[in-house]
């Protein structure tokens, strides 16, 4: 099991900068990959960035790569996306996730966006010009 918490999200104007924040807890001996989506109502949810375990390896979805930047610190508890050059359809809500692996395996592995299983309460982030 893995709880996530994120924190960080708001409002800005096209061209600024967000940073959220997610940070996670877990009661097992476990590696966990965690990752970013989005959501809009109306629309499915949509991966945005993922990291691995040892935050070695990241993706993104197209629509975000030069903008947006996924990390996490050194304690691994805790995973960042800083979003940079924002544009309006970046208006969502976001969400943390992670991937539950058993310790020692899936160190460098980022996950496919169906592989995770457990989500944070998302925030909201809301762009305008």
């Amino acid at each position: 099991q893995v709880q996530l918490v994120e924190s960080g999200g708001g409002s800005a104007q096209v061209g600024a900068s967000l940073r959220l924040s997610c940070v996670a807890s877990e009661h097992t001996s476990s590696n966990y990959a965690m990752g970013w989506f989005r959501q809009v109502p109306g629309k499915e949810r949509e991966f945005v960035a993922g990291i691995s375990w040892i935050g070695d390896y990241t993706k993104y979805a197209d629509s975000v790569k030069g903008r947006f930047t996924i990390s996490r610190d050194k304690s691994r508890k805790t995973q960042y996306l800083q979003m940079n050059n924002l544009e309006p359809e970046d208006t969502a809500v976001y969400y943390c996730a992670a991937a539950q692996y058993a310790r020692g395996g899936y160190s460098s592995y980022v996950p496919h966006p169906e592989e995770y299983k457990y989500w944070g309460q998302g925030t909201q982030v809301t762009v305008s010009s």
